[in-house]
Parts: C-alpha cells; structure tokens; sequence
C-alpha cells in the first residue's frame, strides 16, 4: 500500500508540473492508475489529428472530375507568361474547359516558373513547359501524372498565336493530351494540318513579338535553342 501511494503522488505531481489543475490531474492520475493497461481516448484522438493527410494528386482516374469542378468556380480567362525574352498574354476559350481549367491550375500551382521552351521550329512553334532541370520532374511527380481528352470539335481552328496542346509521348493511339506542355503557332496565317489532331485552347492576345522573338532563336539538335529560354512567371489574370 505504500509504494501505491507513493506511484500516485509522483504521478500526481508530473501531472501538475506540466501546468494543469491540481484537481482536473487527481482525476486523470487516478482514472489512469485504475486503467493501467488501456491507452487514454485522448492520446488517441491526438495522435490521429496530429497524423498528416496524404497530399492531393492528380491521377488518370480522378483528373476529368477534378477539372470538372475546378472550371466551375473560374473567374479568370487569362495567363501572363514572363519570359527572359519578355512577355506575353493568352487568353484562354470557356469551351475547352478541361484544358483551360489545367492550364490555370498549373499556372497557379506555380508549375511553369522555371520551365523552358525547349522546342522551336522555324516558322511553325514554339513549345513550352518542360525542361531539363530535375526540379521539375519533382514538380510533375507531386501534381500527379494524367493526360487529358483531346477536345478538337469546337471549332477552333490552328491558326498563328494560337495555344495547343501536344499529344503524350507515350502509346497513345487517342492522342490523348500532354498536360503539362503546351505550344503555340507562329506560322501566318496558321498551321491548319493540325487541326483535328490536337486540342487549341486559347490565343495570343498581347505580345506576339515576343512569342517571334522566341522562334527566332538558333536551335541545336531536337529543336532545343543553343540559349535556354526560361518562363520566369505564370500569371492568373
């Protein structure tokens, strides 16, 4: 009996040295006492709310859904695309929306700053969004990885200043849509093979100097410039 008095009073006094009342401790010191070999409710609880959720990803199976609803709520039409070149503006067609909607979301995701226009063709695009960093390989891996349905029955039609979507590398006999890429017609009036095969999503509305300026840069094996071109900035306008 007098060790047990002795384990309650060293209990009791750890419980108030951690700043709880003396008389709210007795109880707990004594319910615990009593349920030695049962972990209180309450750690438990705290262990489960202290446990981190697993973060979102994009996959092929929930990525049309997410679109779905994430263009419901869009306000916004336009895209600001800082480059080391200058910039440009595009705006963006309400009725592409599950391609509108990703480009936003990756715009605001912060996606494209410090990606490249790592492909260049004289006279026919430019082609932005991907690049040889690593750190934006990481960035894909926690977007998640999905492709997008190809959307080419709107009408809209491949001419110059228009922005596209490239197909996946992968088998893809859908030609289902690379979602993190996007190029951008330069050829005048525009480059109307295309049409049918890819899904254009928005136009150039301001600065397609800069866009000109891009395609105009020398370029080594696999159309990638000798002189990197970053995206510096997406912006949501």
């Amino acid at each position: 009996m007098r060790h047990s008095a002795l384990t309650t009073s060293i209990l009791f006094f750890l419980f108030v040295s951690c700043g709880e009342s003396p008389k709210k401790d007795k109880d707990k010191v004594e319910e615990n006492i009593a349920k030695t070999d049962t972990v209180p409710q309450t750690q438990i609880d705290t262990v489960m709310e202290e446990e981190e959720e697993e973060p979102f990803k994009l996959t092929e199976e929930n990525a049309i859904d997410f679109f779905f609803d994430y263009e419901k709520n869009l306000k916004k039409d336009k895209v600001k695309i800082t480059t080391t070149m200058g910039s440009f503006t595009i705006e963006l067609y309400d009725d592409v929306p599950y391609h509108k909607a990703n480009f936003i979301y990756l715009a605001r995701q912060k996606y494209f700053d410090s990606t490249q226009f790592h492909r260049v063709v004289k006279d026919f695009i430019i082609q932005g969004g991907n690049s040889d960093d690593r750190k934006i390989a990481q960035k894909r891996s926690e977007i998640g990885r999905y492709l997008l349905p190809p959307d080419a029955k709107k009408g809209h039609k491949h001419h110059r200043g228009t922005i596209s979507m490239p197909s996946s590398e992968r088998d893809n006999p859908h030609k289902l849509a690379s979602p993190y890429e996007f190029f951008i017609v330069v050829t005048d009036p525009g480059s109307y093979h295309l049409d049918g095969s890819y899904t254009p999503f928005g136009r150039v509305v301001e600065g397609m100097d800069v866009v000109d300026a891009i395609n105009n840069v020398p370029v080594g094996d696999g159309d990638w410039p000798w002189q990197n071109v970053y995206i510096l900035k997406a912006e949501v306008l």
